[in-house]
């Protein structure tokens, strides 16, 4: 779960993070008065899970109350189109006025979890800024790496031999590495997947400080933390996801392809998109829809898919082990009782329940692209979405 960049420094600061003075607002009355508070020399930040905002026009630089009640007036209600957004882009329901800062220099801090590793890694680079992906890319070596012990924790020293890496000055390295402490407590209290702060700035007048700042929450750990599931915006998201959610299919990601895919295991559903891709084919979501022995996930499944007008096929791939070929099939089943299904459907059973489900499906007479394997029924699934 993402928050908006004034949520996750407030959550920062509450751990010792220096951030800019600021004020999040709804209408552009609040911006003005939050620009004559602040002093009239502010920010205006859209809040929108998305990156890429400054280049869309989404951040703007004001002299006075009145220019920040104009920008606020301008962005307010509109949606914001990023390199990160698909075209239609997310709705701005809110801005940050912020107070402008005199940067001397800017850097990058960032926490994930190395998977390779199985341990959580600290990135930090002097290269910091809105290019941090290409730097990443384009000269890998400006990225300083310290893994962090799960028992331990991030420790003092490798916060200071990263702030020497990063070439901060001697009066600044203890805001550096304070930085980097607050940003490491947030992230294993809050059980967050991503902590992140692009651009952590020198400014001119010697302070350390978070110019943006990013947390993901791992959806999984949210029933701990209840005060960060109320930060969720749903508005920013996918509305397709949002009803998947809602209808208890949590590991659903909405792609930009024709091809539904419905999938039980995440190993199985990234194998399976790989599949589609191979033979020429583009896939419409990820679904994982789990260890499921009841036939309503299916049949919500198929609510999810029908529903997205770009999803020309949908290609069942299940591989029955707990979860049950026969429950899967009596939910394909229910789902052609309950709705008009126009798309074709290609279905590559095997495993647990696997004869009880295949004469299930013989008795309903449901018209169904049976597949062999999951190569055949990836193939047959991109033919079938061309219409042959």
């Amino acid at each position: 779960m993402k928050v908006h960049e004034y949520q996750a420094k407030e959550i920062l600061k509450s751990y010792g993070v220096p951030v800019p003075k600021g004020k999040y607002v709804t209408t552009p009355q609040e911006a003005k008065a939050a620009a004559q508070e602040i002093g009239g020399n502010v920010v205006i930040k859209a809040q929108v899970h998305a990156g890429g905002r400054g280049k869309a026009g989404g951040i703007k630089v004001v002299s006075s109350p009145e220019e920040a009640e104009r920008a606020a007036t301008e962005l307010l209600g509109t949606r914001l189109v990023t390199h990160q957004t698909g075209s239609d882009g997310v709705p701005i329901s809110g801005l940050l006025v912020e107070e402008t800062v005199e940067v001397a220099r800017e850097l990058y801090l960032g926490i994930v979890v190395d998977s390779s590793r199985g341990l959580s890694v600290m990135m930090a680079s002097e290269a910091g800024g809105m290019e941090i992906e290409e730097v990443a890319a384009t000269n890998p070596e400006m990225i300083l790496r310290a893994y962090i012990d799960p028992i331990m924790g991030f420790q003092p020293s490798q916060a200071r031999r990263l702030s020497y890496g990063m070439n901060v000055p001697q009066p600044m390295s203890r805001g550096a590495t304070d930085a980097m402490i607050g940003l490491w407590r947030a992230y294993k209290d809050k059980d967050c997947s991503l902590a992140e702060i692009n651009p952590l700035v020198e400014t001119k007048d010697g302070r350390i400080m978070a110019l943006d700042a990013k947390l993901t929450f791992d959806d999984n750990a949210l029933f701990r933390h209840q005060d960060a599931a109320a930060l969720k915006d749903a508005a920013q998201d996918d509305p397709i996801e949002v009803e998947a959610e809602e209808n208890g299919i949590n590991n659903f990601v909405k792609l930009h392809g024709n091809i539904g895919l419905v999938v039980n295991g995440a190993g199985l559903a990234m194998a399976t998109m790989d599949a589609v891709k191979l033979f020429g084919g583009e896939p419409a979501n990820f679904l994982d829809i789990g260890t499921v022995n009841n036939t309503d996930r299916v049949v919500n499944a198929f609510k999810i898919l029908t529903a997205d007008q770009s999803v020309k096929t949908i290609f069942f791939n299940i591989f029955g082990g707990l979860a049950r070929v026969d429950i899967i099939a009596q939910g394909i089943i229910e789902a052609h009782e309950k709705m008009d299904i126009k798309v074709p459907i290609v279905t590559r059973l095997t495993g647990n329940g696997v004869v009880e489900g295949k004469r299930l499906l013989a008795e309903a007479g449901i018209k169904l692209i049976e597949a062999s394997d999951m190569s055949d029924g990836a193939k047959k699934a991109v033919e079938a979405a061309k219409g042959r």
